[in-house]
C-alpha cells in the first residue's frame, strides 16, 4: 500500500471515531461496529499498516476515556482530599471483584448480578486473566451476593474457607467460547515508543505536555480498583481489628499517580484510638489490652500477623514479604487479581498528610501536574529514578523539587506551606507525633497570584534552575519556600514538609545528584535550541522526528554520563554531546526521507 494510501487510512479512522466521541461509550461501540464499509477497508490494508491504524484508534479511544475521567474530576474539584478519599472507600465497600472467562455473554452477566441489586456500574480489565469490577447500590446486595455464591471443591488439596469479595464467575458448559470478548480497560501505561510517537505528532511543546500526562496519569477504573484491593485486604485485617480501615496512599490518592505504579496503603488504627478516648465525669469503661515494649515493638506484632494472614488466607496475594526491621516496617506483596504491587504499612499518618499536600498541589494549576508527570518520565528514561531502592532519586523527591521551583517563579505559581497552614481553619488543626502536619482543606481560600508562563518556558527553566542549584550548601524548603544552609552534608538535603527534622532524600549519593545535573544542563542547552524546540512543516505524518519533549528522551542526551564511563574517560563537554546528536537526527531524517522515496510506488 502506498504512503497516501496509509494517511488516508489514519485519517479515516480518526474522522469516523471523533464524530462518536460527543455519544456515550455504549452508543460509540455500537455505532463503530455498524461501519461495515470501515470493516472491509480494515482488513483490505496490509498487515502493518493495520497495526499502525490499531494504534491510531487505541490512543483516541484513551483520549475519549480521559475527557470522561476529565469530567469526573471536575466534578470533584469541590471536595475536600478526605471527602474524596471517604466516598471512593465507599464504593469499593459496595464492589466486588470477579474472575471471568475469556468470552462469556456480558448482558447475561449483568442480568445475573442484577438479580441481587441495582449494579452502579462495571468494567472489564485483564490481568492474568479477565476480571470484572462491579459496584453495586448498596452493601445488601454484596451479602445477597455471597449467600448464593459456592466454596470451590478442590481435587487432591484442601480449600480456605475465607469467604472474600473476590469471586469466580463459572459459565455453564462450553457456553463461553462462542460468546464475545468484553471490552477490557486498559491498566498498563504506554510505552516510550508508542510515548515518543504520540508526542511527536503536537504542534507544540504545551501539547506534548499535556498529552503525555493524559497518556500516563491514572484512569477512574484504575483508582476504583486500587481502592477495591485495599477494601479486601481490610476484610482480611478486621478479623483481628473490626474498626480498622485500610486506606491507600502515596500515588494512588496525591493525583500524580502513573499507570502501573504500587500500591500504597496505611493500616489505620486510629479511629479505633479516637472512638475508645470518651472521658466523663461518671463511671467509665476501658478495654483489656495487651502491652508493648514500644509503639514499633507493636506495629511490628501487628504487620507480622497481618502478614501472615495474607500469606495463608488472601486469595490472589503472593510473594508475601514481612520488612519489619525498615525504618517503617512494612508487609509487600503482589495481588495478582489485579496485577499491583502492594505495600502495608501501619499507622504512618505523617505519609497520608504529605499525600493530601501533594493533592492540594495538583488542583491548584494545572501546569504542576503536567510538570511533574513530564519531569517524571524524563527522570525514569534516564534511570535517575528507579523502581529499586538505593542511591537513585525517588519520585516523592522529584515532586517536591518540581514545587520548590514553582514556589521561586516571578509571581509565584503556588504557595509555600507555611501559607496554607495560615489560611487553615478550626477544623483543619492536626498535630501528628509532636509534627505540626496543619493546612486548609478548602481550596476556594486559596488566592493564586497571576502567572502566565507557558509549559514550555517553565520546562526549560526548570533544568535551568537546578542545572545551576548551589546543591554543595543550599538545601530545599518547601514549608518557607526558600533555600536555606544545609543542616548536615548530604549529597542532597530536601526537608521533610511535616516532620522538619528529616531528610527526604537522604538516600541520595553525590553520584546520582551529579547525574540529574548534568542532565538537567544538557536538556536545557537542548530545549534552546531551535531545531529541537521546533516541529519541521516539511515532515509528513509518517516521517516526524522527535522534537520538543521526546527529543529529550533520547538515550543519546545522557551518552558519557553514566557512573561507569565517568570511571574509564573523561566526560565530552555537554555541548559536544549534544551537537553530536543534532547531527545524529539530521542524518536520520534524511534516512527516512531516502527509505520513504526508494518504497515502490505501485504497491
Amino acid at each position: 500500500m502506498s504512503i497516501h494510501s496509509h494517511r488516508r487510512a489514519i485519517v479515516y479512522a480518526r474522522a469516523r471515531l471523533k464524530s462518536t466521541m460527543a455519544a456515550s461509550f455504549a452508543v460509540c461501540r455500537l455505532r463503530f461496529r455498524s461501519l461495515g464499509r470501515f470493516d472491509r477497508f480494515y482488513l483490505g490494508l496490509e498487515p502493518q499498516t493495520q497495526r499502525r491504524l490499531a494504534s491510531t484508534i487505541s490512543v483516541i479511544k484513551a483520549q475519549a476515556g480521559n475527557k470522561t475521567a476529565k469530567a469526573v474530576t471536575k466534578a470533584k474539584e469541590n471536595k475536600t482530599f478526605q471527602a474524596i478519599q471517604e466516598e471512593r472507600r465507599e464504593q469499593a465497600e459496595r464492589s466486588v471483584l470477579i474472575s471471568c472467562p475469556p468470552r462469556f455473554n456480558e448482558k447475561k452477566f449483568l442480568d445475573y448480578l442484577s438479580k441481587h441489586g441495582t449494579v452502579n456500574k462495571h468494567f472489564f480489565y485483564s490481568s492474568y486473566g479477565a476480571y470484572a469490577v462491579v459496584e453495586f447500590s448498596s452493601k445488601e446486595s454484596i451479602a445477597s451476593l455471597k449467600e448464593n455464591t459456592n466454596i470451590p471443591a478442590v481435587e487432591h488439596e484442601a480449600a480456605v474457607p475465607f469467604k472474600s469479595r473476590l469471586l469466580s464467575l463459572k459459565w455453564p458448559g462450553s457456553q463461553s467460547n462462542n460468546q464475545p470478548v468484553p471490552n477490557f480497560q486498559e491498566q498498563s501505561p504506554p510505552s516510550i515508543g508508542d510515548i515518543t510517537q504520540l508526542l511527536s505528532e503536537k504542534d507544540s511543546v504545551d501539547e506534548q505536555l499535556q498529552c503525555l500526562t493524559e497518556a500516563l496519569q491514572l484512569t477512574e477504573e484504575n483508582i476504583s480498583l486500587r481502592f477495591l484491593v485495599c477494601s479486601l485486604l481490610g476484610d482480611i485485617a478486621g478479623a483481628y481489628f473490626p474498626e480498622c480501615i485500610i486506606r491507600p496512599f502515596g500515588s494512588t490518592v496525591n493525583s500524580f499517580g502513573k499507570l502501573g505504579c504500587d500500591v500504597d496503603m496505611i493500616l489505620d488504627l486510629d479511629g479505633i484510638y479516637a472512638t475508645s478516648q470518651k472521658k466523663g465525669s461518671g463511671l467509665s469503661l476501658e478495654y483489656q489490652v495487651k502491652r508493648g515494649a514500644s509503639e514499633r515493638a507493636v506495629t511490628q506484632s501487628i504487620l507480622s500477623v497481618i502478614g501472615k494472614c495474607v500469606d495463608q488466607f488472601g486469595p490472589g496475594c503472593v510473594g508475601v514479604q514481612k520488612i519489619l526491621q525498615a525504618r517503617c516496617p512494612l508487609v509487600r506483596f503482589s495481588h495478582q487479581p489485579s496485577g499491583f504491587q502492594c505495600d502495608l504499612t501501619a499507622n504512618n499518618r505523617v505519609a497520608m498528610k504529605s499525600s493530601e499536600l501533594l493533592f492540594l498541589y495538583g488542583q491548584l494549576d494545572p501546569r504542576v501536574r503536567h510538570l511533574v508527570f513530564s519531569v517524571r518520565c524524563w527522570a525514569r528514561v534516564h534511570n535517575i529514578t528507579s523502581s529499586i531502592p538505593g542511591a537513585w532519586i525517588t519520585n516523592f523527591t522529584l515532586t517536591v523539587m518540581v514545587v520548590f521551583f514553582l514556589q521561586q517563579r516571578n509571581p509565584p505559581i503556588l504557595p509555600t506551606l507555611d501559607q496554607l497552614k495560615d489560611l487553615a481553619g478550626p477544623s483543619d488543626k492536626c498535630v501528628i507525633e509532636g509534627n505540626d502536619c496543619t493546612i486548609v482543606s478548602d481550596l476556594s481560600k486559596i488566592i493564586l497570584q497571576k502567572n502566565t508562563d507557558t509549559l514550555e518556558k517553565l520546562l526549560q527553566e526548570f533544568f535551568e534552575f537546578y542545572g545551576n542549584f548551589p546543591f554543595n550548601k543550599a538545601s530545599i524548603n518547601i514549608r518557607k519556600g526558600k533555600e536555606q544552609t544545609k543542616p548536615e552534608t548530604t549529597a542532597l538535603y530536601i526537608q521533610n514538609p511535616f516532620e522538619t527534622t528529616l531528610n527526604v532524600s537522604k538516600n541520595v549519593n553525590a553520584t546520582q545528584l551529579e547525574r540529574f545535573v548534568k542532565l538537567c544542563q544538557e536538556s536545557a542547552w537542548l530545549l534552546q535550541k531551535r531545531e529541537i524546540l521546533n516541529r519541521s512543516s516539511s515532515q509528513s505524518a509518517e516521517s516526524v522526528l522527535p522534537w520538543g519533549f521526546t527529543a529529550l528522551l533520547l538515550p543519546s542526551v545522557t551518552s558519557g554520563t553514566g557512573v561507569k564511563s565517568r570511571r574509564k574517560r573523561k566526560l565530552e563537554p555537554a555541548s559536544s554531546r549534544i551537537k553530536n546528536l543534532l547531527d545524529s537526527l539530521k542524518i536520520k531524517g534524511g534516512e527516512t526521507v531516502a527509505k520513504k522515496g526508494s518504497t515502490n510506488p505501485s504497491r
